[in-house]
């Protein structure tokens, strides 16, 4: 089984569409996806509204995707040909309580793939791949905390200042929206899952 992370300093970087074209473009893993969404004070858990409440059962909820029309992320992954498609929300800071419903989702997975930079901090992926964009001011703490253990980078800039500022024993691919996705990263994640396949096989 190949665990797969997809982090990046902030919203709307391109995350999502690296998942879904990952997807996509390696068919054959058969993908279980995850969106891991935390959110701050002030935002229901249950379904991401602005909501008052500080009840338990709010603090975390899990839910699976069945439609691949709804608009939703999740639904973008199953339209990409992700097997299943999981939506995890949880209260900011308490990923951990989650812990053990992705653990299970997990353990009946194929192959899986999660959007998030903290599951870093509770399992580790047979590769993680943090997106960075030098026009984007947000960075998530989480990002940064573990820019570190990422494998490679994919970095939305051209900027020879921005790119000098980065770690420079990680292999670093340069991605645009729409497609995201150039073949040599995808060369890339294909050969660390097949190191991943074969070490464990080893």
């Amino acid at each position: 089984m190949a665990i797969i992370v997809v982090g990046g300093q902030s919203r709307s970087v391109g995350k999502t569409s690296v998942v879904a074209g990952l997807i996509a473009r390696l068919p054959q893993m058969r993908w279980t996806a995850f969106k891991i969404t935390q959110y701050g004070h002030g935002f229901c858990t249950a379904n991401g509204a602005p909501c008052a409440c500080a009840t338990a059962d709010h603090t975390i909820a899990v839910s699976e995707e069945r439609s691949t029309t709804s608009g939703t992320d999740t639904a973008r992954f199953l339209a990409a040909g992700a097997v299943r498609s999981i939506w995890v929300r949880t209260r900011q800071g308490m990923l951990a309580e989650a812990m053990p419903r992705i653990r299970k989702e997990l353990a009946a997975a194929e192959n899986a793939i999660l959007e998030s930079n903290s599951v870093v901090g509770f399992l580790q992926p047979d590769l993680y791949l943090t997106l960075l964009d030098a026009e984007t001011m947000d960075f998530k703490p989480s990002a940064k905390l573990f820019l570190d253990r990422a494998d490679a980078l994919l970095v939305r800039t051209n900027r020879k200042s921005f790119l000098s500022s980065l770690p420079n024993d990680k292999p670093c691919f340069p991605v645009e929206p729409p497609e995201y996705l150039a073949d040599d990263l995808v060369n890339f994640v294909r050969k660390r899952i097949f190191q991943a396949s074969a070490a464990a096989a080893a």
